[in-house]
């Protein structure tokens, strides 16, 4: 069974928006897309850009330094400069808190 580390409120990432969470020196972003809640490493594959600084267009999200796309679902890239996934954590709302499984 994963075990998840509580990292905020589960009110703190509003619908269509990002927000980077430190978790024991370990930054994840988490997007809220359509009241759906994701969570994925925080630097992009190609170049250590912080992805919580980029752009959410659909179900990707988009590194503000290069452009990469990662799909949030899957971390899987979906155009390049980066060709290597970004990992994607489960994350949960349990009794008001926001919840991470790395």
């Amino acid at each position: 069974m994963a075990e998840f580390t509580v990292i905020g409120r589960a009110g703190e990432v509003s619908e269509g928006e990002m927000k980077v969470f430190k978790i024991n020196g370990y930054a994840v972003a988490v997007a809220n897309i359509a009241g759906t809640l994701h969570a994925f490493q925080d630097e992009c594959t190609h170049q250590t850009c912080s992805l919580g600084e980029g752009d959410i267009e659909g179900d990707a999200v988009v590194c503000l330094c290069h452009n990469a796309e990662f799909d949030i679902r899957s971390g899987e890239p979906l155009s390049g400069p980066a060709t290597t996934p970004i990992p994607v954590f489960e994350v949960r709302e349990e009794n008001g808190d926001l919840q991470v499984s790395l």
